[in-house]
């Protein structure tokens, strides 16, 4: 599978398609957020946090995924760049399952997108978003053109539903707010005395 996936990732061919996470159509967004995005990260999930699957050779993706999002709230103009309130984005990709054989193909992919706030760590926004980019047999006769498409369209989607999530977020109404307190690691006891 992993060989098949960096085939799928690199391969070269007069129809084969670069990879592309860039969402087409976005354009201003009518509602506008009072803050500014001081930084975006992408990152791959552990092992013990992907809802799904995670082949080997997913290093290049978490770069061009953060290159396409950043293009996306660009144009989406929906952030401001001189509020007071400074947010991070942070991505995880928990799930980039692409099949490896098929006439039609369905890529599937899920990222936990939050939005924090800087200033004392709330989480503003936290959300899951899975998301599909299906491409027919139609599309293109070599499978591997049909598969690296798919990937695309997942990735772009998945994109999308978080810019439009975005739209409906209260930016003082934190979905976590800080509280003061850190939280218990993972697998170990929180003291009780």
């Amino acid at each position: 599978m992993a060989a098949f996936l960096a085939l799928t990732l690199s391969a070269c061919g007069a129809q084969m398609p670069p990879l592309n996470f860039s969402v087409p159509n976005v354009g201003p967004s009518k509602v506008k957020l009072d803050a500014e995005v001081k930084s975006i990260t992408v990152a791959i999930a552990r092992p013990d946090e992907a809802t799904g699957e995670l082949p080997n050779g997913l290093e290049i993706v978490p770069p061009m995924w953060k290159t396409s999002l950043e293009e996306a709230l660009t144009k989406m103009a929906i952030f401001k760049d001189d509020a007071p309130k400074k947010v991070s984005i942070s991505v995880k990709v928990l799930k980039l399952d692409i099949p490896g054989i098929g006439g039609e193909f369905t890529t599937e992919t899920g990222a936990r997108y939050e939005v924090i706030d800087r200033s004392n760590g709330s989480i503003i926004l936290t959300t899951d978003v899975n998301s599909k980019g299906t491409v027919p047999f139609e599309h293109a006769y070599i499978a591997t053109v049909r598969q690296r498409e798919s990937v695309n369209r997942s990735i772009q989607n998945n994109i999308l539903q978080f810019l439009q999530q975005l739209e409906t977020t209260k930016l003082n109404q934190p979905m976590i707010p800080a509280t003061g307190v850190p939280a218990p690691v993972q697998g170990k006891g929180v003291p009780t005395s």
